[in-house]
């Protein structure tokens, strides 16, 4: 690939989506550009370059969308969802007791494992939440992601990825090589196509907000603006999840780490709802 063709695309994504893209990386925007050239049909990455020269938005889209599909899995890590159960649950249903209202956000959702692993985490609570509303808003930049978790279908290879067997049995229904999710636990949970460079001000306030395994794609700026703005949407005593890779450490000054519990962090000067971790 040609330097400059490179460096176009690169530039292209991380405008579009924030994704930094290093020149080692080549290699990925061959592998996945190479079918949305196909499909738009142009005979390869030189042509597409030209076009997006061109300004084909639709074309610009496609590539956005290919370089963004990223995998996910049910429970991914355990741990954030072990603490989510045992420490924020509790501590929310507490604080919250007045308007019994936790509104949770899964920020890069990809194709739905982690909203709906938090929906089932609340629906195995049973009668100790049957009078709560939980408001899950699960927001990816890719489409084709949201329209897959919208219909919560599910590979047999995606099901065994984390999740426990005794959940499998109850919430989903087996239909050939595919397993369907439950509608109770797919009504649980709003899509919505979000884009994290835009303006968080329109999603409204969170409790919750799990924004794991995307800040490691952004540039030191990036992820200091996606985090003020996520600062700027969370409640004061609100919990926010990071990936196990990542850190508000020398990027923003608006969070702390929990202690006690890695991953999770609070609002500076904030007291979060969550029960204290044991010493």
């Amino acid at each position: 690939m040609k330097v400059e063709d490179f460096d176009l695309l690169a530039k292209t994504v991380k405008e579009r989506s924030g994704l930094v893209l290093s020149k080692d990386k080549a290699y990925l925007l061959e592998t996945r550009l190479m079918p949305v050239a196909r499909k738009h049909g142009l005979k390869g990455l030189e042509e597409l370059c030209d076009h997006v020269r061109r300004r084909n938005e639709t074309l610009v889209g496609d590539i956005t969308e290919a370089m963004t599909t990223n995998e996910s899995l049910f429970f991914r890590d355990n741990k954030p969802f072990d603490q989510f159960k045992s420490a924020v649950l509790p501590g929310l249903m507490k604080a919250r007791e007045s308007q019994k209202r936790v509104r949770i956000w899964s920020a890069a959702c990809s194709s739905g494992q982690e909203p709906y692993s938090l929906s089932m985490l609340v629906k195995e609570e049973g009668a100790k939440l049957s009078d709560w509303r939980f408001d899950i808003l699960a927001t990816d930049i890719s489409m084709e992601m949201i329209n897959k978790a919208k219909a919560g279908i599910y590979t047999q290879f995606e099901v065994q990825r984390g999740l426990p067997i005794t959940l499998l049995i109850k919430y989903f229904k087996q239909n050939g090589d595919k397993w369907i999710l439950d509608s109770a636990i797919r009504s649980m949970v709003q899509f919505k196509p979000f884009n994290l460079l835009e303006s968080l001000g329109g999603l409204g306030t969170f409790d919750v907000v799990f924004c794991r395994n995307v800040l490691i794609y952004f540039d030191q700026e990036t992820k200091g603006k996606v985090l003020d703005g996520i600062a700027n949407q969370l409640a004061d005593d609100g919990v926010l999840y990071l990936g196990g890779a990542e850190t508000v450490l020398g990027i923003t000054d608006r969070f702390a780490p929990v202690p006690g519990y890695r991953g999770m962090y609070q609002k500076k000067g904030g007291k979060p709802a969550v029960v204290p971790a044991s010493t």
